[in-house]
């Protein structure tokens, strides 16, 4: 039997991602959204109003470990920027982090 090759058959609709350390997210305990419990990647996505999954504009993926491990920030990478690395402190305003970010969504994501 022939060894299989990686395939394409999934699209999705996002015109770029950010990865955003889940391990960081759980150090400080969530940190963001209006009460300040929810999770970065969470309160993004939700201040950006993207829509879920492949569907959205825009991926905003946690991943494990991004092995920079800031006090009281979490990790953030734009792939379409992946040379800077972003440092995101807790509570910081969502309306900064998504111009800092260079994050372009159009309305209603």
């Amino acid at each position: 039997m022939a060894p299989r090759g990686v395939t394409t058959g999934v699209r999705a609709g996002w015109s770029n991602h950010v990865m955003v350390c889940a391990k960081c997210s759980k150090k400080i305990g969530g940190g963001f959204g209006a009460k300040g419990k929810k999770p970065l990647a969470k309160a993004l996505r939700k201040h950006l109003r993207l829509k879920k999954g492949r569907k959205s504009e825009l991926g905003i993926v946690e991943v494990k470990c991004l092995g920079v491990c800031p006090k009281g920030a979490v990790t953030v990478i734009n792939a379409a920027d992946s040379r800077h690395w972003h440092l995101v402190p807790a509570g910081a305003d969502l309306d900064e982090v998504v111009d800092q970010l260079d994050l372009q969504v159009t309305a209603g994501g």
